[in-house]
């Protein structure tokens, strides 16, 4: 079970991950404006080996700056191996709050100041696309459909109350990290905030959602692949049949009483 939501105060350490696969022109700008906004928060590049340099681009920007940091990792094992990675980096440290962001610009740093202070009454803060007052600029008609189809689909398979269960902006307590079993998720993609998000409903732990407007990247290209897709059917499936056969024990139990 969760401890629950617990007040540790604003000069709680906020760590940022970043995870980086050929992100060197969008990584430099990103860090800027985030320092901009926060000055205070540390941020992890946790960079899987990128040929176009962003490993190098990032420890550049680290060296000029204490609060910027890099993990290397030597090949491309995808979001939810980087994020674990991450994780792991930050609890062995004293950061308090850990928050993701994807490093293409879709997530608006600028948005994280109302996720961090919507923490102080929960345990995971999610930058929600899908509740009043989130938005989407430059998306793609078929990816809102998917992502709108994924988040109906996994709502309606694991009984969770989250409207942006796929969202990649979104920032944890220290406790939740803890509590969750780092070392045996292995989803990737946005299967993997799924993943996480029902974990944390799971155990308990109280889960908030704050809009954002979410501005599809203006360099690069996206990383979703019909395999991430297939990913997340095949494991909100398995994972939702297991939820509703608990549901089932525990109404037969109480049924017995």
């Amino acid at each position: 079970m969760a401890e629950g939501t617990q007040h540790t105060g604003e000069t709680e350490p906020v760590l940022v991950v970043i995870p980086t696969y050929n992100e060197r022109d969008n990584l430099p700008p990103l860090v800027q404006r985030l320092h901009t906004v926060l000055p205070q928060v540390h941020v992890l590049v946790v960079d899987d080996g990128s040929p176009d340099g962003t490993g190098e681009v990032a420890d550049k920007l680290a060296g000029d700056d204490d609060r910027v940091h890099v993990l290397h990792r030597t090949e491309k094992a995808g979001l939810g191996a980087a994020y674990i990675a991450g994780f792991r980096w930050a609890l062995a440290r004293d950061y308090g709050t850990v928050v993701e962001m994807d490093a293409d610009g879709s997530h608006a740093p600028e948005d994280l100041p109302r996720l961090l202070d919507a923490l102080r009454d929960a345990d995971l803060v999610i930058g929600s696309r899908y509740v009043p007052g989130g938005a989407l600029v430059n998306w793609p008609q078929h990816r809102q459909l998917l992502s709108k189809g994924a988040n109906l689909y996994s709502r309606l398979a694991l009984g969770v109350a989250v409207s942006d269960i796929t969202a990649g902006f979104r920032a944890y307590r220290r406790a939740v990290l803890r509590a969750l079993p780092l070392e045996s998720i292995a989803s990737q993609g946005y299967c993997f905030q799924i993943d996480l998000t029902w974990r944390t409903d799971e155990a308990g732990f109280r889960i908030l959602e704050v809009p954002i407007t979410f501005t599809e990247r203006e360099v690069g290209q996206s990383k979703m692949s019909g395999t991430i897709i297939g990913e997340a059917v095949v494991k909100v499936a398995r994972w939702g049949l297991v939820r509703r056969a608990q549901q089932l024990r525990a109404l037969r139990e109480r049924l017995r009483r």
